[in-house]
């Protein structure tokens, strides 16, 4: 047994750091957090809010072969990652496996390099128990709130529904959106665009200087410029600087590459943790944009060589949020020199996008040169505001931008897009005359949509969350059915163009038919969402509220750094929630949350509503107080009871209906969880997109049947009389193997149709058969406190 035992999180990491300690040090994973609070218990003494941990059943194996390796060695190091999740995986370490905190060798490196490790290993510390106290209280506080907030929305709302400090804030920020677009009017107004030309043929385009309010004064003003002459008033050029943007951190590195790559926010996470444990970028949940002395010389080197002197200028970026925790360094190379790697295609394009950042980041700004021209009536009426203006911007040194420009959510932004060039030859007083002046109607846009990216932005600015936190709460409120991403079709719309022809003394008015831009990959509130998110507004405006989340950050961070005591700081917290609980549980209500009431059935009378039901929305005809009892129809993809009328709730009872019969049994057709449906001899045929399950015919549904038992005779393509658990199936992917539930790679070589029941146990046998009973449980007994 080697004498060093060096503990991290991943087995990549260990793989990683094997590289670069010797003989002596032996490296094992603990697969993260080796102990957490119980799953299903609240697992927190409320006397002085001290966690109850446990160990996992899964992990007591991990935790066996740790132990036993850290008796054999003579020191153990933990070297888990250096933000304060990292140090309490190390101080939980510390605890299981009897280790002297107090004594125990903490190491901590930013980037996994041979220098970076052995500098390390020289200047080892002790676990810092204030970064381990803020973890604690971040996850006590988060349990408190996800255990005593959620068995109150499973008795208002329905069950399995849950609450939490940051992700409920993360929902209101949508669901409000949402409502800010609802409630929006657009605002039209009128600008006016010339095309004007001079004498020796140069063509310009240029932008009316003030906004028209209405069709009155854009015919007006085009009333004015009719039959003049125009001339250049005045040419003005002006120098521009634009510097490059600082190195990435975890929110911008998020936010640029699901702009630039389409990545999500938790694909880019496990890439660049990908990244990071193979040693080629520096450690990814950072909020700081500063960079070592190391990569501001290697970096400066790189320009250099491979673009000259004039475009190297060394920066030092700080981090403006105080009390940052994970402010060490930014994201970046650890090594300047490599320019590509290999591996994934994602690995390599994210690659790419850090690079290119990181060495943007210290070069010279980009030098452009702005041109503004003026254009007025050669005999300017008096009194009548007539002037355009042409602009054009003109890159006389590309600077940074020879290797990397920022994406912008906003595309107006965009700083890729380029304007239109100015002939060289204009003058001042030159003579122009216009070819056509339009005055064209637009209209304000409303708030956009969030997607990932702009999420993250938004949070991090509310100062709500941490680097590590952002892609857990988006994820966690998508699979929680409170957010789904999705696109928004464009609506259609009309405007209005005015246009004055160079020989016309008529202005010819046209409405254009148009439709706004479809909005891809937007997050959007579900109606349980909503829902919930009103709720706890209502009786939980503290949990919901944005300064309340971002103060309990600071609070982590006072904490981080001693300057508080977490335990008073969750008591305090405690005793306002148990208070606000209690108030709640005592209301007595008519509806459920969230349900609304449209109107009456005109066939019987009974009150017609929709809520949220066990499954999501429903419709609902009568109440529970009538004799008969009530009717449900679940809400169709698209309707949502925020907006759902009274005539299309009704409609929706008119499923199931029965449409004829067909080999003697009936077909009906249905709706249910997963869409409509045609029902024949207790087996379902799913209604494609594009029919209607309200007029399907019942050959339309017949053919529908057929077809499914076509699909399933080609899908079962083998079966084996000798073995009735076996039998080769038709997948997504191609033939695979089943048996006794558990599926089996077929070889590429291997023909479905002729191969034999004894070859595939033989193909069953060699990639391990899963088949067996499953171990029995651990009993609770087993789970190691601490």
């Amino acid at each position: 047994m080697a004498k060093n035992l060096v503990i991290v999180e991943s087995p990549a990491k260990a793989k990683t750091l094997e590289k670069f300690l010797g003989s002596d040090y032996k490296v094992m994973s603990s697969y993260g957090h080796i102990r957490d609070l119980k799953r299903n218990e609240f697992s927190v003494d409320t006397k002085d809010f001290t966690p109850v941990y446990e160990i996992p059943e899964e992990k007591l194996k991990v935790v066996d072969e740790l132990k036993r390796a850290a008796r054999q060695a003579d020191t153990v190091w933990l070297a888990s990652d250096e933000d304060r999740e990292g140090e309490a995986i190390s101080w939980h370490l510390a605890q299981v496996l009897g280790l002297d905190v107090e004594q125990t060798k903490r190491i901590v490196f930013h980037e996994i390099t041979k220098p970076a490790i052995l500098r390390a290993v020289e200047t080892p510390r002790h676990i810092n128990v204030n970064l381990v106290n803020a973890q604690q209280a971040r996850r006590v506080l988060d349990r408190i709130v996800g255990f005593k907030i959620s068995p109150v929305l499973w008795r208002r709302i329905k069950p399995a529904l849950s609450a939490g400090r940051v992700q409920s804030v993360a929902v209101r920020l949508i669901v409000e959106r949402e409502r800010e677009i609802e409630h929006f009017r657009p605002e039209a107004a009128f600008r006016a665009t010339a095309h004007f030309f001079a004498k020796d043929g140069v063509a310009l385009k240029a932008e009316g200087t003030r906004k028209l309010a209405n069709a009155d004064e854009a015919r007006a003003f085009l009333m004015d410029c009719q039959g003049q002459d125009f001339r250049i008033a005045d040419i003005t050029k002006k120098p521009l600087k634009r510097s490059p943007a600082p190195p990435f951190t975890t929110s911008t590195l998020q936010q640029e590459a699901a702009r630039k790559l389409g990545m999500t926010v938790a694909q880019t996470m496990v890439v660049a943790q990908r990244l990071y444990e193979a040693g080629i970028i520096t450690y990814m949940r950072t909020d700081s944009v500063n960079l070592s002395q190391l990569c501001l010389a290697d970096s400066r080197e790189q320009i250099i060589e491979h673009l000259g002197p004039q475009y190297a200028q060394t920066r030092n970026y700080h981090t403006s949020s105080k009390g940052a925790q994970e402010a060490h360094e930014a994201i970046r190379p650890t090594s300047m020199a490599v320019r590509t790697i290999s591996g994934r295609a994602d690995d390599k394009r994210l690659y790419d996008l850090i690079w290119k950042r990181t060495i943007a980041s210290q070069m010279a700004d980009a030098e452009l040169e702005k041109t503004t021209i003026r254009i007025e009536p050669s005999t300017p009426a008096p009194g009548h505001d007539v002037a355009f203006a042409a602009t054009a911007e003109v890159i006389t040194f590309d600077g940074f931008l020879k290797v990397y420009r920022e994406s912008f959510d906003d595309d107006t932004h965009d700083d890729e897009q380029q304007s239109a060039t100015i002939d060289a030859s204009l003058a001042t007083g030159q003579t122009l005359r216009y070819t056509e002046i339009c005055a064209t109607e637009h209209f304000t846009r409303h708030p956009a949509r969030y997607n990932e990216a702009a999420l993250v932005h938004k949070l991090e600015e509310l100062g709500i969350g941490r680097p590590s936190t952002y892609a857990p709460t988006i994820s966690t409120i998508q699979q929680r059915s409170y957010v789904e991403k999705g696109d928004k079709k464009g609506a259609p719309f009309s405007y209005k163009t005015l246009t004055l022809g160079a020989k016309g003394t008529q202005i010819k008015e046209k409405t254009v038919q148009d439709t706004t831009p479809q909005e891809r990959n937007k997050l959007l509130p579900t109606d349980i969402g909503v829902v919930v998110n009103d709720f706890l507004v209502e009786n939980f405006p503290d949990i919901v509220d944005y300064g309340f989340t971002a103060n309990a950050e600071k609070g982590f961070d006072e904490i981080a750094l001693g300057k508080q005591d977490w335990q008073a700081q969750i008591a305090q917290f405690y005793k306002t929630l148990i208070t606000q609980c209690d108030d709640v549980k005592k209301q007595h209500t008519e509806h459920k949350a969230g349900e609304r009431v449209l109107g009456a059935d005109p066939k019987t009378g009974r009150q017609v509503s929709v809520k949220i039901g066990r499954y999501g929305p429903v419709a609902q005809i009568g109440t529970a107080n009538d004799e008969e009892k009530p009717r449900f129809a679940q809400l169709q993809n698209g309707q949502s009871i925020q907006s759902i009328t009274l005539e299309e709730a009704l409609n929706l009872f008119r499923l199931p209906r029965k449409v004829g019969e067909f080999e003697g049994k009936d077909i009906s057709v249905g709706a249910g969880r997963f869409g409509p449906y045609v029902l024949h001899d207790k087996k379902y045929a799913s209604i494609p997109k594009g029919k209607n399950p309200y007029t399907i015919t019942c050959i339309e549904a017949i053919e529908l049947i057929l077809q499914k038992r076509k699909d399933e005779a080609e899908r079962h393509m083998r079966q084996f009389p000798e073995e009735p658990e076996l039998e080769i199936l038709k997948g997504r992917w191609g033939p695979f193997i089943q048996y006794r539930g558990e599926n089996y790679k077929l070889p590429k070589d291997s023909d479905p149709m002729a191969i034999s029941a004894d070859e595939c146990l033989d193909i069953i046998a060699a990639q391990g058969e899963r088949n067996e009973k499953p171990k029995a449980k651990v009993p609770n007994k087993r789970k190691r406190k601490a």
